[in-house]
């Protein structure tokens, strides 16, 4: 696994007679649920590895996962050291910087590696980066067969670390549950393919698709296990994004507060730094770092934010004279954040659907029904006016939580037009 751009929220299936879409007051969202890999998988074994090794590779996918929210900017990998049928060790890449999964494994097989197989989620690094190249600690170990779930489209990688193995002598075999392992890092994967983030647009509704009544209110629309659920998941992303309307009516703080884990960095879209000198964004630099991205050519108010602590990004104004999404997209994966969270509000989650740049939505809906002529939804005009144009979702899941319902799914179509 390679340093810096190498190796760096589970629920059940809908039941059926689920309706073919819903509507959340003019976003028309198309529900196609369909089987997980897994289980279209399950009881089968890849041809070319034994079922120990699909086991092995399985639990290394388990273990990868626990590096969620802590690889950053590497991407989560585990492995496993097996001997016949029996594992012998295994390990995951907890944070950058840190020992890969590789490395952790063979470190606790000690001697008991030597002749084994080493299953691994994605293919070793053979090149220096803040540790040693995995494939020396393979090769060191006496590895006799590396079982790898994926090659790693890292320039710095790509086929690389397989090449030296098999130059080696080491039998070497690729592509063990490929779709599962490649689900672990789909952040990482898109920046290397097309560098952009993966965004994830989160939202927590009413039953009729309000994000807030009427007079304004969201806080506590969503319930309490709901709240500690969306502080797990920004603590999983490496920025979080508000426009400048939510920070002047909710006055967020966007921290990670009920659940383990970092706050990301805050990004506020506010064209003309409207921004509020005593926001609590502002109040709390030293909680996690803040960034206001503008088209706004104001020194002296610019320079008044950077006093308070947060970075001014600029950009040259997009033609409806805002902040231009992509170019700030791209500034974000320059900087090493890989996965962003889009936590609204309608103005903005508008904007991102509108460009086709989200990949996933997560929204979380209460039992409750609010009504009102002017209260905000999930998102404004799409410039989609027939059902057949409705931004579809796939691979949908969904879960009670708490009180609320929980809905996940890939954006499918052109509703993700860059991928």
């Amino acid at each position: 696994m390679g340093e810096g751009s190498s190796h760096g929220t589970g629920m059940s299936g809908m039941g059926p007679g689920l309706p073919a879409g819903v509507c959340l007051r003019g976003f028309f969202v198309s529900l196609r649920i369909e089987p997980s890999f897994a289980e279209t998988a399950r009881g089968r074994s890849p041809a070319g590895y034994t079922p120990a090794e699909e086991r092995a590779m399985r639990l290394a996918i388990r273990l990868a996962r626990r590096g969620i929210g802590t690889t950053h900017p590497n991407p989560r990998v585990g492995a496993v050291v097996l001997r016949g049928r029996e594992t012998i060790a295994s390990g995951y890449h907890q944070r950058a910087g840190e020992a890969h999964a590789e490395a952790r494994a063979l470190q606790l097989a000690g001697s008991r590696a030597r002749g084994a197989t080493l299953v691994v989620t994605l293919e070793p690094c053979a090149h220096h980066g803040r540790t040693p190249p995995c494939v020396d600690a393979i090769l060191g170990a006496g590895i006799a067969r590396v079982a790898i779930g994926m090659r790693d489209p890292n320039p710095r990688v790509d086929g690389r670390g397989i090449e030296r193995l098999r130059r080696e002598g080491v039998d070497v075999e690729v592509g063990l549950l490929e779709e599962e392992c490649r689900s672990l890092n789909p952040a990482y994967l898109k920046q290397l393919r097309c560098g952009l983030p993966w965004v994830t647009l989160k939202a927590m509704l009413s039953l009729d698709g309000r994000m807030a009544s009427e007079s304004g209110e969201s806080r506590g629309l969503g319930g309490d296990a709901e709240q500690r659920l969306c502080h797990r998941i920004r603590a999983e992303h490496d920025a979080v994004l508000v426009g400048v309307g939510t920070v002047l009516v909710d006055d967020p703080l966007l921290t990670v507060r009920l659940a383990r884990g970092r706050t990301p960095l805050r990004v506020v879209l506010d064209s003309a730094l409207r921004t509020p000198h005593r926001s609590r964004l502002l109040e709390s630099v030293g909680e996690g770092p803040v960034v206001i991205a503008t088209v706004s050519r104001d020194a002296a108010r610019g320079r008044s934010l950077e006093e308070r602590g947060a970075a001014v990004w600029r950009f040259d104004p997009a033609p409806d004279g805002r902040v231009p999404l992509r170019p700030l997209l791209e500034r974000l994966v320059a900087d090493g954040r890989y996965a962003l969270l889009v936590e609204g509000g309608a103005a903005t989650h508008t904007s991102f659907l509108r460009e086709g740049l989200v990949d996933r939505i997560a929204i979380g809906i209460a039992p409750l029904i609010l009504g009102g002529t002017n209260s905000p939804t999930l998102a404004g005009d799409l410039g989609r006016v027939r059902l057949a144009e409705g931004i579809a979702l796939e691979s949908l899941r969904a879960r009670r939580v708490g009180r609320d319902v929980w809905l996940e799914g890939r954006v499918s179509g052109d509703g993700a037009r860059h991928v």
